[in-house]
């Protein structure tokens, strides 16, 4: 990867870090689940309001380092307007992607942008952490998420 695309990778994961999307509490909400990276302590609260079948807004709250935030960032613009199924199926793609099983998923936008943590295993915990706790909001689980 050239020095430039390293650089605009960078840049879209700090952006999203330091100007989250969809950050804060969701006043009314059908699923929440909590998450924790006991390694080093990111923390994640996710919200998500459904209409029907499908997530019709999603926020976060969170408190971690720059990949935990840029994770939730992204996911919860991209999983807004999915179906569960979709935002499912979103979830096993980017797990696969930040897990080297596959090295390019087309419909996975900004996200390939987190791929890089693939190399990093400690770091992988922390961009998957967002969205194990999505997956648990959805499972309507009452476990709180660990990444241990």
């Amino acid at each position: 990867m050239s020095s430039s695309l390293k650089n605009l990778y960078q840049d879209i994961i700090l952006d999203h870090s330091r100007n989250p999307k969809n950050f804060g509490l969701l006043e009314e909400y059908d699923r929440k689940a909590n998450g924790t990276n006991p390694l080093c302590g990111d923390k994640v609260t996710i919200f998500l309001k459904l209409v029907g079948n499908v997530i019709g807004e999603a926020k976060f709250d969170a408190r971690g380092c720059a990949i935990s935030i840029a994770s939730a960032s992204m996911m919860t613009e991209m999983v807004k307007g999915k179906s569960i199924d979709q935002a499912k199926s979103l979830f096993e793609k980017f797990t696969s992607l930040v897990t080297g099983q596959c090295y390019k998923v087309n419909d996975l936008e900004e996200l390939e942008t987190l791929s890089g943590v693939r190399d990093f295993p400690t770091r992988i915990k922390c961009a998957t952490l967002p969205w194990n706790a999505m997956v648990a909001a959805i499972e309507e689980s009452d476990e709180e998420v660990k990444t241990e």
